[in-house]
């Protein structure tokens, strides 16, 4: 028996299954199956087998054997929302709010996305690609294996599209599986009215993306002063006509519609929730789409973080991702995500890492290949450095705790 990979004494061996499983909802969320003095194999790239060390094989062989005594195993972080394609950061931005500066305040200046949008539509994909390697590199480096990127930044037909190619690349020329989402309707750009520019997201972007298959999902920013309930749907309902599957920015700054938005277009996800109420939390129910939290967001801007406890014990599914961007999250460290959402949503570790993984898997469809130890799906993996529980991974906020990480069967660092 030869595998490509044998990682051998793994203290733990986190979210095993044998099965592949749908969303991790309600009180199930807070369960964390850990396989103790353990073994995994990889070969093909996939998962192919793993168990208890006195079940290993005595025949058993690699081309790579890695000892991981102290250390535990877990499945790749799954990132289901990002804006990680941008031009430049905004620290001055970042300044302003620190200086009390309210998000209309900065935008009044030339701030907020149409900054950011300025920016990009004067780099060639080449440089935006080059910029984004920086950070993609990052976030493997943190734990990613999977990851959802967006357009946004464009706000013109041939920059929404040079986002999306960009994206594309990235998933053709990194280790990372990638998922890509069209959000023109992002912001309103200062030459058109926002009918206007509706219409040209309807009738010249949404045609021009989907004939070169750009986008697997549409996406929309449903807030005060951007998009309304209606004009979200309306968009959405165009954006499925031409094979993209909704996914909403909903319930950010205020409680928007977003949230009965994705319901009603039966959207993947919904997506920020910092200003949700037990009306959205019960319109939820009975539906297939997944509330997603972003807690770098809500931290990085003050806002109040999403209600994670009354989700989770409404019987829903929770999902938490990272919302990496130059404006309000500039961050897309999954592990810090993870600390966020235990010590600012009381979220116990179990709860955040079945949010980060599984339950990410579902709202980008990659359940039945990422998100768990389970054989047949993709070896995505990371080794930690010795420590003492699952907990630690949380716990010790702002520091790495990754040794070695394996994409697709393949070691990374």
């Amino acid at each position: 028996m030869a595998w490509d990979i044998l990682i051998r004494n793994i203290k733990g061996l986190v979210q095993t299954c044998d099965h592949t499983t749908g969303a991790i909802t309600g009180a199930s969320m807070a369960t964390l199956p850990v396989l103790e003095n353990s073994y995994l194999a990889i070969s093909n790239g996939l998962i192919e087998a793993y168990g208890t060390m006195d079940t290993l094989p005595q025949s058993a062989t690699a081309k790579t054997e890695i000892d991981a005594s102290g250390r535990f195993v877990f499945p790749s972080f799954v990132d289901s929302h990002t804006h990680l394609i941008f031009a430049a950061s905004r620290e001055e931005e970042f300044v302003m709010k620190i200086k009390g500066a309210t998000y209309e305040e900065i935008a009044a200046k030339g701030g907020g996305i149409l900054n950011s949008a300025k920016k990009l539509q004067t780099v060639s994909e080449d440089e935006l690609f080059a910029h984004a390697m920086v950070r993609i590199n990052e976030i493997i480096s943190t734990g990613t294996g999977a990851v959802e990127i967006k357009s946004g930044y464009g706000l013109t037909v041939k920059d929404e599209l040079k986002m999306l190619r960009v994206a594309k690349r990235i998933g053709k020329e990194s280790p990372l599986t990638v998922k890509t989402t069209f959000l023109g309707a992002h912001a309103v750009p200062r030459d058109k009215t926002k009918e206007e520019y509706i219409d040209l997201v309807i009738k010249e972007m949404i045609p021009a993306i989907a004939e070169e298959k750009l986008a697997d999902y549409i996406d929309v920013f449903c807030e005060q002063g951007f998009f309304s309930q209606a004009e979200t749907e309306r968009m959405v309902g165009e954006g499925k006509r031409f094979g993209m599957k909704p996914r909403i920015h909903a319930n950010q700054l205020h409680r928007s519609g977003g949230v009965q938005a994705g319901v009603n277009t039966g959207a993947l996800s919904v997506d920020h929730l910092e200003n949700i109420g037990d009306e959205e939390i019960e319109y939820l129910k009975n539906s297939s789409v997944m509330p997603t939290a972003l807690p770098g967001a809500a931290f990085f801007l003050g806002l109040p973080f999403p209600p994670a406890r009354k989700i989770i014990e409404a019987g829903l599914a929770l999902a938490i991702a990272s919302d990496y961007n130059p404006g309000s999250a500039p961050s897309g460290n999954m592990q810090l995500m993870l600390s966020l959402a235990c010590i600012k949503m009381k979220m116990t570790p179990e709860e955040a890492i079945n949010a980060a993984t599984i339950n990410t898997a579902v709202a980008l469809e990659l359940e039945n290949t990422h998100g768990s130890i389970s054989k047949g799906k993709v070896a995505n993996v990371f080794i930690t450095k010795p420590m003492s529980s699952v907990a630690f991974l949380p716990y010790a906020f702002g520091s790495n705790c990754i040794e070695t990480t394996i994409l697709s069967g393949n070691v990374i660092s």
